[in-house]
């Protein structure tokens, strides 16, 4: 599997952004997938998964009710729709696939086996 995320920039507060990771290779009917972030001089955090192929997703409290997670019909593009950014939204943002996640694991990175390359998202005050 190989992931490819796109769509990072520089933006004001309040403006939107709407980040893609393309996904190739195979894929699983048990795969989950999720957008994390890496903050400058911070450990990298979970931002939001959809939970395998039953399509349940999960937001980390800081972007619930701004960020949407979405997956193309294909299941071969996944999206993070990302309003009202914030300075504090300021970071690398990651895709990252999993098999085989049970819904407690799926906010740990370390249980994700495939990482897209990342991209800057930079929001100014």
């Amino acid at each position: 599997v190989q992931l490819q995320a796109s769509g990072g920039g520089l933006v004001q507060a309040g403006e939107s952004l709407r980040l893609s990771c393309a996904i190739s290779g195979r894929t699983f009917s048990r795969e989950t997938v999720g957008w994390f972030r890496q903050p400058p001089g911070k450990e990298r955090e979970f931002v939001a998964a959809i939970f395998r192929s039953a399509g349940n997703k999960y937001y980390a409290d800081a972007v619930k009710g701004r960020f949407t997670i979405s997956r193309n019909g294909a299941e071969n593009t996944m999206y993070l729709q990302m309003n009202s950014l914030k300075p504090e939204d300021t970071a690398v943002y990651y895709c990252a696939s999993g098999v085989g996640l049970i819904l407690s694991s799926i906010r740990t990175p370390a249980q994700y086996g495939y990482w897209g390359q990342g991209t800057q998202v930079t929001v100014s005050s």
